[in-house]
């Protein structure tokens, strides 16, 4: 059907994302509305002259991203909750003399000082005391490969941007971030993670924990006293959020991701969610999940937090977009170049609501005056060229021969063990056979020199009881020797349990 207007560039490929993004701006514009009735896979491939696999492979693509439904007997429609976007211009806000004064008093309150804490979500490791030195093969998770880091292209970034940078850049920066990262960062998050993004909504972060406690603090002081979270989740996330004074409950992840049900009797009104690829389970919320959980959020006046910690390690398909494509003026999306890249940059941002955006600038004002400048202008020459693209090309091939390699080990070596989740990310999430001691299983593991995590930590006292015992597996540090080696080593820790 020609009336969709769906444009084509034949010569730059990837025909099913372009397809999928001209669906995703027809229905951010209006033009596509809610219950609208498409044409089946066949008609459109033939009226666009493309095979019907990348129709096909397009509409999957958006049914898993909550933008169109498909039912039997009924073909694909709109979803209904899918809406145009406001409108209107993109947030531009000059510092005013006061904090106080000027755009940046609104409906989600002022902002209290950042809180401390120790803290470890999917996105954002937080170093540990006790360094794992004497572990020879080391798979914690949460840690990407930082041999891979691009150190001739980050110096050729950070080369071009101090070459043409004027003096004036070299003074304090905008609390929000310099403007030619955001406007990048923002390109970037529409193309690759069809985020609904313009620079006024990004504010530059030094990284997701960094994120996460400013808006905790912001919910906080807004009548938020609750923040639902996954369960299980990472262990050090919660202390870093009880210090910014917000109270947390722990939310049900089965197969299918967050259990909105659950959520809705909570009472909570501010959840904080993995949804492209759930800490540590690995698994992907559903569409139905994922409409659901907008539905909540409309319904009880809510906000979706959204960290999108490693969604660019996708092996086995297109990621799913982003929630906050979705729904804008209710997801924060929260992302880092700390699992891409390096921690150490402590780079990373909030993509938000006008509101929200300008309250998160006046707290970076108010309180640290803004990231490194340097940095910033670094990372946007690194993605205006095309070295990040680039980069994250070559570590998808490192990390998904990793993972490959290490489940496969690990089904040789560990009868009864299954690896759960989908093919993406750099950990694994393995339950062990039945019959087996978790926590004597980690301790025999170290003793034999292989660093692994726990999964019951993870879990809320309860369902820790409940649940299989289970494993957390990072692979992306080790090559594919070492990792075939630490399955063996770890299938003999387990042997005696499993024997039992």
């Amino acid at each position: 059907m020609t009336d969709l207007h769906l444009p084509l560039d034949r010569a730059a490929g990837r025909l099913s994302a372009q397809i999928a993004a001209g669906f995703r701006a027809a229905v951010r514009s209006g033009r596509l509305t809610a219950g609208t009735r498409l044409p089946s896979s066949r008609d459109l491939a033939r009226d666009m002259d493309v095979s019907r696999g990348v129709v096909v492979a397009a509409y999957e693509q958006l049914t898993a991203e909550g933008f169109l439904v498909a039912r039997r007997g009924d073909g694909t429609r709109i979803a209904p909750l899918a809406r145009p976007d406001a409108g209107g211009p993109a947030l531009s806000y000059p510092m005013p003399s006061d904090p106080e004064d000027g755009p940046f008093r609104g409906a989600w309150g002022v902002v209290p000082p950042q809180g401390t804490g120790p803290f470890h979500r999917g996105g954002e490791p937080f170093p540990c005391a006790a360094a794992d030195d004497a572990h020879d093969y080391d798979l914690s998770p949460g840690n990407p490969d930082l041999s891979g880091f691009p150190r001739d292209r980050w110096l050729a970034a950070a080369r071009a941007a101090l070459r043409t940078l004027p003096h004036d850049a070299l003074t304090y920066p905008d609390p929000a971030g310099v403007p030619a990262l955001r406007a990048e960062l923002a390109g970037y998050l529409c193309r690759v993670r069809a985020a609904h993004a313009d620079p006024g909504r990004v504010v530059i972060m030094n990284g997701v924990a960094h994120g996460l406690s400013a808006l905790a603090g912001l919910l906080g002081a807004d009548g938020h006293t609750t923040l639902a979270v996954e369960d299980p989740t990472s262990v050090r996330q919660l202390p870093m959020l009880e210090a910014a004074g917000v109270r947390t409950v722990r939310i049900p992840v089965d197969g299918e991701g967050l259990s909105v049900e659950a959520l809705a009797r909570s009472g909570a009104r501010a959840v904080l969610v993995t949804p492209a690829h759930q800490y540590p389970t690995g698994v992907v919320l559903s569409p139905s999940r994922r409409a659901e959980l907008i539905a909540w959020a409309r319904t009880v006046d809510g906000v979706v937090i959204e960290d999108d910690y490693d969604a660019e390690f996708r092996y086995d398909r297109e990621p799913v977009g982003c929630l906050q494509g979705v729904d804008p003026d209710r997801v924060v999306l929260l992302g880092s170049v700390s699992k891409s890249l390096a921690p150490a940059l402590r780079l990373g941002w909030a993509v938000a609501p006008p509101d929200l955006a300008a309250r998160l600038r006046a707290h970076r004002g108010r309180t640290d005056l803004g990231a490194p400048v340097l940095e910033q202008h670094a990372l946007a020459e690194f993605l205006r060229g095309g070295a990040y693209d680039r980069h994250l090309r070559t570590m998808r091939r490192r990390y998904r021969t990793r993972r490959d390699t290490l489940a496969a080990a690990i089904r040789e070596n560990i009868p009864g063990a299954v690896v759960h989740g989908v093919s993406a990310g750099i950990h694994l999430y393995v339950e062990l056979p039945r019959g087996c001691d978790e926590d004597r299983v980690v301790d025999a593991a170290a003793r034999a020199g292989v660093s692994v995590a726990g999964a019951r930590p993870m879990r809320s006292t309860g369902r820790a009881d409940a649940a299989a015992p289970a494993l957390v597996l990072g692979y992306a540090r080790l090559g594919e020797a070492r990792l075939v080696k630490a399955a063996e080593l770890l299938g003999q820790a387990i042997a005696p349990d499993a024997r039992g």
